[in-house]
């Protein structure tokens, strides 16, 4: 292969792989027992033997029908009570929470964009955690959101910071602020984080002002800092020294590729050794392959980081010196950590001694009846020329076995057939982000459906005779970007087009529990899933459209001598595991509400959590639910917590 097509190939999968499937609905769950999976894969919870002590046995209390947790089957809430809720009634809108001395900060998705009223990080007063009071907002940039936002008090005072990604042409980096009046944010400064390595720079066309996904505030000494997570090619890993927080210093950068190729991130002269690592990146496990970085926890000392790398694994590195981060190990086992061979590391917190990691693992590439969200055509001079949806991996699967002669009506929900061989099928889609005409402008278009294949450049347009004036392309998901394939669908005579997935059906992503003692070398413990997460395909009570892979951690080690767990599931719940004994996980509380009630409280969708908190020795558990805004639980029982 020629090193243009590799590079083309290696820039494509850049761009494409930075999108992820999101969706939500209301069914009911199963009534499947205990509801948890543990890492032999059967249902329910960890069996103890004889006077073994059962972590979960103080919550039997406030159980029924033999149920630990509320979820799946539970029908009211016991052990993981809802004691305060701040609303933000806004489908798919918060993102990130973090708490500190009082204050709930949560984060923006794409929309609203920065700009637009209610974009940026949404701020909480929680001392009486029974009635969160909204304060205000911190804007985000115009044309930029704020997924991630981390709070603490530094040397040099209560430093916020929130992480900016593009979601109409704003800025990457962070934003600094003061912020010991919650109430009156000062901003401090601003990070731009552009490519680092010049050979890298020049192989993928200039890379400047990316965005940032995650960040981490942290002291050493008399000096504070900042990592960020920057979706660069390279140096994904980047420390800032703070210790002036109004001019902030590179101190260091690190990238994963420095495990493929020690060295490889200072290179200058040898393309062909900074071109291979480049390709590694983008060569992982499973179905979404980058290894880019993707979260960063560090210990309370503020000297060990976590990086969670997707298929890179989950990277330990010293930073006692945080000038020059030092490998130690990588936590990576595809065959036994994962139900279907992915890795995609998100999110990991150690106890307090890191002698036990809880790693997440997200995998939206599941239930091949799901469309896919979250994707888009871009931005770009001209203008994406088509309308356009995608579908589910099915309804590709379907068109490709009746490729002509359908005649759809497509609109931003769905694809409805009308006559042919498919009629009276319809089809669930999402409308794609992008600069592309809008079907809530255009309306609803019909025509014949026509499946031409992936529409990559070089690729032949199949069934090219078959498309008339107004026609729908049929466009299978894969080898380019979604924009690249908007842009030939028209050039065929499209009218407009319907991307679908081109991934099969697997399980999502669940848990894993590492040990660290022997920091140098971690061991797979066990692994954690629930009933729905752990199934291939929908079974009955686990919602088809519903998203159920685990999403972000935080581990506490409690008073009472225990090692716990606080986890967001987007639709499974919030879940809290004992993995104090890391071989044998143990569900010993969930929150889960589908009532009539709740979504009605919660503007008609149901609760979808993405981020999770918890202030050490207090009782309360924030959690941000993408639907709903800020939620605040306690853990009820003896022994699970004050």
């Amino acid at each position: 292969m020629k090193r243009r097509t590799i590079v083309s190939i290696a820039a494509a999968a850049l761009v494409v792989s930075s999108t992820s499937a999101v969706s939500y609905a209301s069914d009911d769950h199963p009534d499947l027992g205990l509801g948890g999976t543990v890492d032999d894969g059967h249902e329910g919870h960890t069996h103890y033997e004889d006077g073994a002590r059962d972590p979960s046995a103080p919550l039997a209390e406030f159980d029924s029908d033999g149920v630990v947790s509320d979820g799946p089957s539970g029908k009211r809430v016991k052990n993981l009570a809802l004691r305060g809720r701040g609303e933000r009634l806004d489908a798919n809108a918060t993102t990130d929470v973090w708490t500190h001395e009082g204050y709930s900060y949560t984060g923006t998705f794409n929309s609203p964009c920065g700009g637009e009223e209610g974009a940026g990080v949404w701020v909480w007063n929680v001392k009486n955690p029974n009635d969160p009071s909204f304060v205000t907002v911190i804007d985000s940039p115009t044309g930029s959101r704020s997924n991630d936002v981390k709070v603490d008090t530094l040397n040099s005072g209560t430093i916020l910071v929130h992480s900016n990604e593009s979601c109409g042409g704003g800025p990457g980096g962070v934003e600094l602020y003061e912020v010991s009046d919650p109430a009156n944010p000062m901003h401090l400064s601003s990070i731009r984080a552009d490519e680092i390595n010049p050979i890298s720079n020049d192989l993928f066309g200039g890379i400047s002002d990316v965005g940032v996904h995650n960040m981490w505030l942290f002291s050493q000494g008399g000096n504070d800092y900042v990592s960020i997570v920057a979706e660069s090619a390279f140096d994904n890993f980047r420390t800032y020294d703070i210790t002036d927080p109004t001019d902030p210093q590179l101190a260091s950068a690190w990238g994963a590729e420095e495990v493929f190729d020690p060295g490889v991130g200072d290179e200058t002269e040898d393309v062909g050794r900074v071109l291979d690592a480049a390709l590694w990146l983008i060569s992982g496990f499973g179905d979404s392959q980058n290894r880019f970085l993707h979260d960063i926890t560090l210990n309370a000392d503020g000297d060990v980081a976590y990086l969670s790398n997707w298929d890179a694994g989950l990277i330990r590195l010293d930073m006692s010196d945080p000038a020059n981060p030092q490998l130690v190990s990588v936590a990576l086992d595809p065959e036994n950590g994962s139900l279907d061979g992915e890795v995609n590391s998100h999110a990991a917190w150690p106890s307090d001694d890191g002698s036990i990691v809880v790693e997440t693992e997200e995998d939206f590439n599941a239930w091949g009846v799901r469309p896919p969200t979250n994707l888009t055509f871009g931005e770009g001079d001209p203008a994406t020329p088509l309308p356009g949806t995608a579908a589910s991996t099915n309804a590709g699967d379907t068109f490709e076995g009746s490729q002509t002669g359908n005649n759809v009506t497509v609109d931003a929900d769905s694809i409805t057939v009308n006559s042919g061989p498919l009629s009276g099928t319809t089809f669930p889609a999402s409308e794609l982000a992008g600069d592309q005409p809008k079907f809530a402008d255009v309306g609803a278009m019909t025509g014949e459906a026509v499946w031409i294949g992936r529409a990559c450049d070089g690729d032949a347009i199949l069934n090219a005779g078959a498309i008339d004036a107004g026609d729908i392309a049929i466009i299978r998901r894969g080898a380019c970007t979604f924009r690249e394939k908007n842009f030939n669908a028209a050039d065929a005579g499209a009218a407009a087009v319907v991307i679908t997935n081109n991934v099969p059906s697997s399980p999502w992503g669940g848990v894993r529990i590492w040990d660290y003692s022997d920091p140098a070398n971690p061991q797979l413990a066990s692994t954690f899933d629930t009933a729905c997460s752990a199934s291939a395909e929908p079974i009955p009570g686990c919602d088809m459209f519903g998203t159920y892979s685990v999403h972000n951690v935080v581990v506490e080690n409690t008073d009472d001598g225990r090692v716990k767990a606080y986890i967001s599931w987007y639709r499974d719940g919030m879940l809290v595991l004992d993995v104090t004994d890391p071989a044998n996980p143990v569900e010993v509380a969930r929150y889960f509400d589908n009532s009539e009630e709740f979504l009605a409280s919660n503007g008609g969708e149901p609760h979808d959590f993405w981020g999770v908190h918890k202030v050490n020795d207090e009782p309360w558990i924030y959690g941000s639910d993408r639907n709903g805004g800020l939620y605040v639980f306690k853990e009820q029982g003896k022994g699970s917590g004050k």
